[in-house]
């Protein structure tokens, strides 16, 4: 069937965003042409000033509208840890818990050789520019627990190991809720080498 053409270009702009195919970008585009005027413009609006007003913090690599980002100007946390993560929503992950009160390093993405990805093509030489200047004690590596994820910590921990930085990588495991019956083998493996002791 064809659509008008201001229809088939909506819905051509929606199936370039990610796991979003030709029906639900159909599905979107019709509600967007029932929405009312003013929120069809107020949303059109955050898209622009997504692109517009947001930018790389100078410090942490992470996406903010002021720089350096309002994590790396709060005092309040400990200067001596880094964590480094694949990407920002990786941060506001960690910074749920509550749990971590130290700074952060944002890499954007992970090497990987089959998608041509090497360490040039993320934010490997902002973080050593930092490990350089700044007094760290402690890098926790939070990269993903797959293949590139895996590729990508080792690769820094040959690369940081020079430093004399003590270097963690985050535990991986059985999520709390879980069965071991439905857990794989890697996932099931990984949880006996990073168990502790209880008392």
């Amino acid at each position: 069937m064809h659509y008008p053409e201001p229809v088939s270009k909506l819905i051509d702009s929606f199936t370039r965003l990610p796991g979003i195919g030709t029906k639900t970008a159909a599905r979107l585009a019709f509600h967007v042409i029932r929405m009312k005027e003013e929120d069809v413009v107020e949303f059109a609006k955050a898209l622009v000033n997504v692109k517009r007003n947001l930018h790389y913090c100078s410090v942490c690599c992470n996406i903010t509208d002021v720089d350096p980002c309002r994590i790396c100007t709060d005092k309040s946390r400990d200067s001596s840890v880094i964590c480094v993560i694949q990407e920002p929503k990786d941060l506001v992950a960690m910074e749920r818990t509550k749990e971590f009160q130290g700074y952060y390093h944002v890499l954007h993405g992970a090497i990987s050789p089959m998608e041509g990805i090497g360490p040039d093509e993320i934010r490997v030489a902002e973080l050593l520019t930092r490990l350089s200047d700044e007094k760290v004690k402690e890098l926790i590596l939070a990269t993903n627990p797959n293949i590139e994820g895996e590729a990508t910590a080792m690769y820094l921990s040959r690369l940081v190991k020079p430093f004399g930085i003590k270097m963690t990588r985050i535990a991986h495991g059985l999520p709390v809720g879980g069965d071991l019956e439905y857990a794989d083998e890697v996932t099931l493996s990984k949880a006996l080498e990073g168990r502790r002791e209880l008392f």
